[in-house]
């Protein structure tokens, strides 16, 4: 049997310090994927991930590296992207330092990963796609919610012609965020401050951009409202601090094809429903209901007759009228880890890879015209990217 061949990709991780950093690209993506041998391209070929550690404190730097088997790590970004051993560049820093630390990984030549949203503007976010482009370089926007397993079987629903045409989708996101007064709070202070490019509605409209556009149609307008329900929290020193940036946000878009959406995103809400992130979709034919993981279906044929009449206990059990889809894949992989493994192969064997800086982009361009809506009190139009 002959030997297998081994792809080596140097990968520089900038921000893995952080919550989404340390989590969901290190530990249960990049380390998840040297634990397995590799992204396996056939039998006889496969991809090793060759990281190393970028950021700023020095301490948890080495605290990540004894995590992970001794990776290597730095503070000195330009060493980094100047040492040719390293041809990937990925950024999970804060949005305000992205897009300096993405242009300088262009200049030097590497291929780009980055995290969303990849800038604060559209129009530094189509800069960084066209700089991208003329470069050269392949690149990429991290959209993990497309591979959450509960979403990827309502992708099969709607590929199967099951709702017939779908005439809405309701989508509610969040979680109540403590305040840090009493209980310690389980997000970074800089997402509610927004001179440090927080926000929920630069946060969440771009994931339910890329959600609808891939799985319902482009979105062609937005009507958006946000709030700063909390005015006040405490930071990881302990010190309280005026909350500058929205912490939720009540959208509604309209696709093309005449689809309806509606989400709410908040982080000052408590959960009464299947899961953090439900998403409902209404069609002619039947409807669903997909959390991160699981998805409910109800067909036309087993849908109840509700008949209004509040002076009594309701004689149906809407609840109980859905069934829970199996899960039809033996294993459904970290989404976040299953795009990772995408674009690896995209670098390496030029495999297609559709979510790069062009999709990043109309993603803050979506949170963008949400900021405006909310300025103005009124609907916004979405205009197409140039291509």
């Amino acid at each position: 049997m002959s030997e297998a061949t081994i792809h080596r990709v140097g990968i520089i991780m900038n921000g893995v310090t952080g919550r989404m950093g340390t989590n969901q690209h290190l530990m249960r993506s990049i380390y998840a994927i040297i634990r397995q041998g590799g992204v396996y391209v056939s039998p006889t070929e496969r991809i090793m991930p060759d990281p190393l550690l970028i950021g700023r404190n020095t301490v948890k730097l080495k605290e990540l590296s004894e995590r992970t088997g001794g990776i290597p790590f730095s503070t000195d970004l330009d060493a980094a992207l100047a040492d040719p051993k390293y041809s990937v560049y990925f950024d999970a820093q804060t949005t305000d330092r992205r897009a300096d630390a993405v242009k300088a990984a262009i200049k030097a030549g590497k291929h780009i990963y980055c995290e969303k949203p990849t800038s604060g503007s559209t129009e530094t976010a189509f800069e960084l796609y066209e700089l991208a482009r003329k470069a050269g370089i392949k690149h990429g926007v991290v959209q993990d919610k497309l591979w959450l397993p509960g979403l990827v079987k309502l992708k099969t629903l709607i590929d199967s012609g099951f709702f017939g045409r779908i005439l809405s989708v309701r989508g509610e996101f969040g979680y109540w965020v403590f305040e840090g007064d009493l209980v310690t709070p389980q997000r970074p202070s800089w997402n509610y401050r927004k001179e440090d490019g927080g926000g929920i509605i630069l946060d969440m409209l771009c994931h339910w951009r890329y959600v609808l556009d891939n799985l319902f149609g482009n979105v062609k307008a937005v009507s958006c409202l946000g709030a700063t329900h909390i005015p006040e929290r405490i930071d990881e020193a302990g010190k309280p601090y005026k909350c500058t940036a929205d912490d939720s946000a009540y959208s509604t878009f309209e696709l093309e094809g005449g689809i309806v959406a509606h989400f709410n995103s908040s982080w000052s809400v408590r959960v009464r429903r299947d899961d953090l992130v439900t998403v409902q979709v209404d069609g002619t034919r039947g409807s669903a209901v997909a959390g991160l993981r699981g998805c409910y279906i109800q067909h036309y044929g087993a849908t109840p007759r509700p008949v209004w009449n509040p002076d009594i206990d309701s004689p149906i059990d809407f609840m109980g009228g859905w069934q829970k889809l199996p899960d039809q894949e033996a294993n459904y992989d970290n989404a976040f880890k299953a795009q990772w493994e995408l674009f690896l192969k995209h670098v390496v064997k030029d495999t297609p890879f559709r979510w790069d800086l062009r999709e990043g982009a109309k993603g803050v361009q979506l949170a963008e015209k949400g900021l405006e809506s909310w300025e103005k009190r009124a609907w916004v139009d979405v205009p197409e990217l140039p291509a």
